[in-house]
């Protein structure tokens, strides 16, 4: 094994997906880094794990029997803990490509974006429109509507914030998203998909907040451009699942010099005053005869919310339920992937219900077979299986579901500086990597001080 050095630049605790980028970033910036798990496995809360390890971490079964058998060999399945659909045109993908963590891994397009106006039997689901041409065709609209839409959405393309002729007589330094929305007359059903599935806002504020209407408007742009690039949704998804992206980005940190240690646990943070100057840790498994017990000294500290329980406050509650189909999501014209979004107030909730699908298309599963998972921000202390009740209802007949605890929402208390300690958000109930990433590029900036520039996109391979 490498000799661990005295002295690093960063030590990151943790191997989640925004441990693992910081890691890779910093070390292609010229960082010297120690990157530690407890695990002995990349990806901690976003791992993707095959179907018996799933059965086992959710015990659905009883004992002696083993019913992932019938699902064909267990390493057939790439199962993500955590599902999230990558923007083509997004952040998440712009560091990937400027990194070249693209050489380790291999994208797929997921085949639709989709909405659900209506609740119940009576719901419609539909793709969510794209550009003026899907306006004038989508069943989530009138016909007059239709027509207001694509006048809305071709504004949205020529729109340039800093030329006013191009702002409909409208101050964007004051405007609200709102009236945006009454200036093209849109509808409540409009604007909930707009703000929703192409925006991806996570609840309804942005619409009356002043000067919000550029970054929207932005926001809706980015989803246009994601779907121009490779022409079925703004989504892609790594071959394998999620549990790729992690390892890519401990991959170009290694090449780089980072230094990477699983099965080490934190014994002790070392502190200078009130800053935090370094670690005591332990290598080595619970069973295993030989240990490595070591003292190293850091600038700063990266970790994720397990490893800094008294600097992080709950925020709330994701539920999720990852369920196994033998069929394609109805209304989803047999979609072997897609997103669907069931907006907060089409069914009676202040939060929007998210569901992912991928399949054998993408190397997660054997070909006939098909990975669901919903999810949401619980708003009850009980019947979260009903809280999921409306996505698990866009499912059609479940093979198998795992549904566990709710699980916690971290954020630190504090942003850092104080104490060189720098501490991730835990991930969502959003099905795309937009909110992840917005929280690595915040850290970075706390913790060096500087904007995390990447450079501009270059096109990936993507089937």
């Amino acid at each position: 094994m490498e000799e661990i050095a005295p002295k690093y630049d960063v030590i990151v605790l943790g191997t989640g997906l925004t441990e693992c980028i910081l890691s890779g970033v910093l070390s292609v910036k010229g960082k010297k880094v120690l990157h530690i798990d407890r695990n002995d496995h990349y990806g901690g809360e976003a791992a993707s794990v095959n179907i018996e390890a799933l059965f086992k971490k959710y015990g659905n079964y009883a004992k002696g029997e083993e019913p992932w058998k019938k699902y064909g060999r267990v390493n057939d399945w790439n199962i993500d803990l955590v599902p999230k659909l990558l923007m083509s045109s997004g952040q998440l993908t712009n560091i990937l490509v400027s990194t070249d963590v693209t050489r380790y891994l291999e994208f797929k397009s997921v085949a639709g974006s989709f909405v659900q106006q209506g609740a119940g039997p009576k719901a419609t689901v539909a793709k969510v429109p794209s550009d003026a041409g899907e306006a004038l065709k989508s069943p989530l609209m009138g016909i007059f509507e239709k027509r207001r839409m694509k006048g809305f959405i071709e504004w949205v393309g020529t729109f340039d914030l800093n030329d006013p002729a191009t702002h409909k007589g409208l101050d964007m330094s004051k405007t609200t998203m709102k009236e945006v929305y009454d200036k093209f007359g849109l509808e409540a059903g409009t604007r909930d998909f707009i703000g929703h599935a192409m925006a991806l806002y996570l609840d309804d504020s942005y619409i009356d907040t002043a000067g919000k209407a550029p970054d929207a408007i932005e926001r809706i742009r980015l989803y246009g451009n994601s779907v121009a690039r490779y022409g079925k949704s703004p989504y892609i998804y790594p071959l394998y699942g999620l549990g790729e992206l992690p390892q890519g980005f401990a991959r170009l940190s290694a090449i780089y010099g980072g230094t990477y240690m699983l099965n080490t646990a934190v014994d002790e943070v070392l502190y200078d005053g009130n800053k935090a100057i370094g670690i005591k840790a332990t290598m080595g498994s619970a069973d295993s005869p030989e240990k490595l017990h070591f003292e190293t000294k850091a600038d700063m500290i990266l970790g994720d919310p397990s490893y800094f329980t008294s600097k992080v406050k709950v925020v709330g509650h994701v539920l999720k339920a990852i369920c196994i189909l033998k069929h394609p999501l109805a209304g989803t014209n047999d979609s072997d992937s897609c997103q669907l979004i069931i907006p907060q107030s089409q069914v009676g909730r202040k939060n929007d219900i998210y569901i992912a699908c991928v399949s054998s298309a993408h190397n997660v599963c054997p070909k006939g077979y098909y990975i669901a998972i919903v999810s949401t921000i619980a708003e009850t202390t009980s019947n979260h299986h009903l809280e999921l009740q409306p996505g698990l209802d866009r499912l059609g007949k479940i093979e198998e579901q795992f549904m566990g605890a709710p699980i916690p929402l971290y954020e630190p208390i504090d942003d850092g500086r104080a104490d060189n300690i720098f501490i991730s958000k835990s991930y969502d109930a959003t099905s795309h990597f937009e909110t992840t990433t917005d929280d690595v590029k915040d850290i970075y900036n706390r913790a060096t001080g500087e904007e995390l520039k990447v450079e501009g996109l270059r096109d990936l391979q993507v089937e």
